[in-house]
């Protein structure tokens, strides 16, 4: 199981992506932008973050790199722009991995399904470091 990184940019994922498939003689890959997501009418989407990425990802000399731009009115800062994404086949090992940073620190979403993945969730341990989970089998992974 490897642990992925996973930058965020401010609002040129797409161009950052295609630089560096261009760079390490990587295919373009597939985009998902936030408007490819299934709408929700609790929370309606931004007419600015509907092109912007909500996922993509590249493989750099056998690294797995994940990209996608910050949603709108998320602060950005260059230099903090990243996570570690442990990608895992193993829901009993995430929830144990996830609790324990959880302790101290703060979620920003709990484990769940979402519509890309069986279980997903994202929290900043106590250091400040962000780690998102995502069950293995998702097909934006593959």
């Amino acid at each position: 199981m490897p642990v992925n990184p996973y930058l965020v940019f401010d609002g040129n994922c797409r161009e950052v992506v295609e630089y560096y498939a261009d760079v390490f003689g990587t295919e373009i890959p597939g985009i998902m932008s936030f408007g490819d997501a299934p709408p929700n009418p609790d929370y309606p989407l931004p007419e600015e973050a509907k092109q912007l990425v909500m996922h993509t990802n590249i493989t750099v000399c056998g690294t797995n790199i994940m990209f996608s731009d910050s949603f709108p009115g998320t602060p950005f800062q260059a230099g903090n722009n990243f996570s570690l994404a442990i990608v895992h086949d193993n829901t009993d090992e995430m929830k144990a991995y996830f609790e324990k940073l959880k302790a101290g620190g703060t979620v920003r979403m709990e484990l769940q399904e979402t519509f890309w993945s069986k279980l997903y969730g994202s929290v900043v341990d106590k250091y400040g470091i962000e780690w998102q989970f995502n069950y293995a089998s998702c097909e934006l992974d593959q």
